[in-house]
């Protein structure tokens, strides 16, 4: 805990800097919040971020823009991970600043991040790298890029929670939301309405989820070549694996695998 306390004290100990940590500090720690934005940027594996309401996937060669005072916690499964943090005060910029998202990192932001890729520590207005850094932040509005549509939603309700698990570690299995009903004693339509009440999303759209996430997780972590991936979390039809997986992440299960 006093590392956490130590982490928050340096984010917000000078409120008109721009602090840069390159080095992954926020794994082991609980839901925080700072006074300063956060851009976190992810390379070599999968991070987690778990807020209040749902848990976000951040794929490699992606950031996610955390607001200003917004509840989170980063976590990760591999040692392979770099992670770049950038914290930015507030300059009552709107709009797209104040909502939480994930996107790909464009040439143009990684040719930046490589321009001050020696940088570390507080930036104070009236330095150039200051002005850089600012720049940096105002072109993540102008891109106009998609967001990374994965996300998780989060519920306190034990029997949903007891079915989910269920569910995640037998992934390779042909579900059915009848199946899973009989198994839960429940009827189809009382499972239904659980996850549309708890969870906003229907079972069929939570478990192409499930399978997406874990195939990403496999494909970063594993040797294991695409069709034996789809087949691994469930997936018969290789056309159907690949579809699903582009229109989750914007990308080919092959391009995934490179980046």
């Amino acid at each position: 805990m006093e590392d956490f306390n130590q982490l928050i004290d340096i984010v917000d100990q000078h409120p008109a800097s721009i602090l840069v940590i390159r080095q992954q500090t926020e794994q082991l720690f609980p839901s925080h919040q700072h006074a300063k934005a956060q851009l976190l940027l992810v390379y070599g594996g999968i991070a987690y971020l778990q807020t209040q309401e749902k848990d976000f996937y951040i794929p490699s060669n992606h950031y996610i823009w955390i607001p200003k005072n917004y509840p989170h916690n980063l976590m990760f499964n591999t040692q392979d991970l770099y992670i770049i943090n950038i914290y930015f005060p507030d300059d009552e910029a709107r709009d797209f600043y104040d909502e939480l998202g994930i996107y790909p990192v464009s040439k143009l932001l990684a040719e930046m991040l490589s321009f001050s890729e020696k940088w570390q520590g507080d930036y104070y207005p009236g330095s150039w790298e200051f002005e850089f850094l600012s720049t940096l932040k105002n072109v993540l509005s102008k891109e106009n890029l998609k967001k990374f549509s994965i996300q998780l939603p989060t519920t306190d309700d034990q029997r949903l929670n007891a079915i989910i698990d269920h569910i995640r570690n037998r992934l390779n299995e042909n579900f059915s939301l009848d199946a899973i009903a009989r198994q839960s004693g429940m009827s189809v339509r009382s499972l239904t309405r659980l996850f549309q009440t708890k969870l906003h999303i229907t079972f069929v759209q939570y478990l192409k989820m499930l399978r997406i996430i874990r195939a990403m997780e496999l494909i970063k972590d594993t040797d294991l070549n695409i069709t034996e991936i789809a087949y691994e979390v469930g997936y018969s039809n290789i056309s159907a694996f690949s579809n699903n997986f582009q229109q989750l992440t914007n990308m080919r299960p092959s391009e995934f695998k490179i980046k």
